[in-house]
């Protein structure tokens, strides 16, 4: 019964963890009602809850596995009372900078979800689970929407004291239905990061989410004070279009892992990158608040499938280090939300407008596109270069002059003749003279004709034996049609042909 409250129980965690976080970036436009800000320091105050809450997800990531979500969960609700409470009592910037500091710790929690969820669901609905998990992100969207209508009729300072009750109500959820028995992996901290720190793939998927999770995070906390200050729009309706901004990246993550789990990861990205190129060019020229909308619910679009794929891929590529590896990309994501709100904020302050921030975001989003295509290819290249070495047929590529251009370790270990012996020659070196002319003249007519030919051939070894093969050959063509190269595959069959001889 235990597992099968985890998905909802530890997903309802992320919901109020992510409540607490963007708390002070809610309710600020009632904030500096009582307290002086000076303009250049609401980024600061909105920012400072991502750095703990992302810096947190490594060490949060590595303890998940270590001790298991429940007592995770519970230590962050317990720890969270003290800053939630210092916040409802503030009255200076400082105040705000200080408590807003510890918030982050409901950001933080993201890491023990995708750690702990795939324990108990097999791999090819990790990319659905982790999906679900993360629509946890909808606690931004319950804040963003309820608190200031809460602020408005009973005061912030009110509204903040109630979200201790959440708290509290979590707290004593976690100690009854937490799984007190999850499976825990005891591997060394140091050995985990040695054991991924030179992995590519691990800082191509942090640039990734830095995009993806980073951009969720920044337009979450630096849209309702905008909209207020740059569009004039009340701070419910702010509150109100934010929320709305929230709830379609939440509701596509758990849609991106769903369609990750059905169709290839690196291409679905592809697309989310496209989308933020366009959508942040579309932004960087200050639109009018419709085509505003526009820009910004594309990103939500892009943020929210985006971030459902990227928690797919990394279980794929790093199945034994999964728990250091999430908290390693989710730190990334969420510090991608703690730099855009200060280079706005500072470009505005030096160009007065955000033009320039928007087009490097685009920037951004086009180099990781570029970058995604070629893991794509390189990954393709991987496969085949795998295929190659671990069959156990004969597999030579010629170009189409004839020379030899690769061979697998099954054709030395069938012909005897090593790579570096082959490479460069022409596949005549292996010619029994047992086929006649005639024989190689309709090979090549029907290979010219039909683009591959297959059928038993007599060849001779490295040693000077005779053998049978069946030996299938493919011209590959490029994209004009023109032939590029030959494969041949082949295998012995020399004693399965004595055998027939015999009966």
């Amino acid at each position: 019964m235990y597992k099968k409250l985890q998905l909802p129980l530890q997903t309802m965690n992320l919901v109020t963890g992510f409540m607490v976080w963007v708390l002070i970036s809610s309710l600020l436009p009632f904030i500096t009602e009582d307290i002086a800000i000076a303009p250049e320091q609401i980024a600061w105050v909105t920012a400072v809850p991502v750095i703990l809450g992302s810096l947190l997800r490594i060490p949060i990531g590595y303890f998940a596995n270590q001790f298991g979500a429940r007592l995770l969960f519970m230590i962050s609700f317990i720890l969270l009372l003290f800053p939630v409470y210092y916040v409802s009592i503030a009255n200076s910037f400082a105040d705000l900078l200080v408590g807003g500091l510890f918030l982050g710790i409901g950001g933080a929690i993201f890491s023990v979800g995708v750690t702990s969820l795939p324990k108990y669901y097999a791999k090819e609905r990790h990319g659905f689970v982790n999906g679900i998990y993360g629509a946890g992100n909808i606690g931004t969207a319950i804040t963003a929407f309820a608190a200031p209508v809460v602020a408005a009729n009973y005061g912030w300072s009110f509204t903040v004291k109630l979200y201790m009750v959440l708290l509290g109500i979590f707290i004593i959820a976690n100690f009854f239905l937490g799984d007190k028995h999850e499976p825990r992996v005891q591997v060394p901290l140091v050995q985990q990061i040695k054991g991924i720190y030179k992995n590519e793939k691990l800082w191509l998927f942090c640039l990734f989410y830095f995009i993806t999770f980073g951009s969720f995070v920044a337009f979450t906390v630096y849209l309702p004070n905008f909209l207020v200050a740059n569009f004039g729009l009340e701070k419910v309706d702010a509150g109100i279009r934010t929320a709305g901004f929230i709830v379609v990246a939440t509701f596509l993550r758990p849609v991106g892992g769903w369609l990750a789990d059905r169709f290839h990861s690196l291409i679905l990205l592809m697309y989310v990158f496209g989308g933020f190129t366009v959508a942040a060019l579309i932004l960087s020229f200050a639109p009018s608040i419709q085509l505003y909308t526009i820009g910004c619910i594309t990103i939500a679009m892009a943020a929210g499938i985006g971030n459902g794929v990227v928690f797919k891929l990394v279980p794929m590529y790093f199945q034994k280090q999964a728990g250091i590896a999430n908290g390693i990309i989710a730190a990334m994501g969420g510090l991608g939300g703690f730099f855009p709100p200060l280079i706005l904020a500072s470009l505005y302050q030096l160009t007065g407008h955000y033009a320039i921030g928007f087009m490097a975001l685009s920037q951004l989003a086009l180099v990781s596109l570029v970058l995604v295509i070629w893991m794509y290819f390189q990954d393709k290249l991987t496969l085949s270069h795998q295929v190659m070495v671990t069959t156990p047929l004969g597999m030579m590529v010629t170009d189409k002059q004839g020379k030899i251009i690769a061979v697998n370790p099954a054709f030395t270990q069938l012909t005897g003749f090593s790579a570096k012996e082959s490479i460069g020659e022409n596949p005549n070196m292996l010619k029994s003279g047992k086929q006649s002319a005639a024989f190689y003249h309709q090979m090549w007519e029907t290979l010219k004709q039909n683009g591959s030919w297959q059928g038993q051939i007599w060849n001779k070894r490295k040693d000077g034996n005779y053998f049978l093969e069946w030996l299938t050959i493919n011209a590959i063509k490029d994209d004009s049609g023109e032939v590029i190269q030959y494969a041949g595959v082949f295998s012995d069959i020399t004693e399965d042909k004595l055998k027939m001889t015999n009966e």
